[in-house]
């Protein structure tokens, strides 16, 4: 799997390829320039059960931390990953 983060500006999108192929997109939103909000997870149908959500919600959780913002997770799907996971709550906002 591949994860690539496509951004500009305001938005950006966080998308996962297996074997060439889109399995996952998250979209997210800058609110100023110390947050942003995760807006929408999906996985795309056949892919699902492979942990594709999860990784793509690591991943933003990953650029969170290398750009010291704060992540506020809107969407359900990553607002659960963010309520079970511990180690996420330090860019939680």
């Amino acid at each position: 799997m591949t994860i690539k983060n496509i951004e500009d500006e305001k938005k950006g999108q966080i998308v996962a390829e297996i074997d060439g192929k889109e399995a996952g997109v998250m979209g997210y939103t800058w609110a100023g320039e110390d947050k942003f909000i995760i807006d929408h997870t999906e996985v795309h149908p056949g892919f699902e059960g492979n942990g594709v959500g999860k990784k793509l919600v690591l991943e933003a959780v990953d650029y969170a931390r290398k750009k010291n913002v704060k992540i506020m997770p809107l969407c359900p799907f990553a607002k659960s990953v963010f309520d079970r996971t511990e180690a996420f709550q330090d860019v939680l906002f």
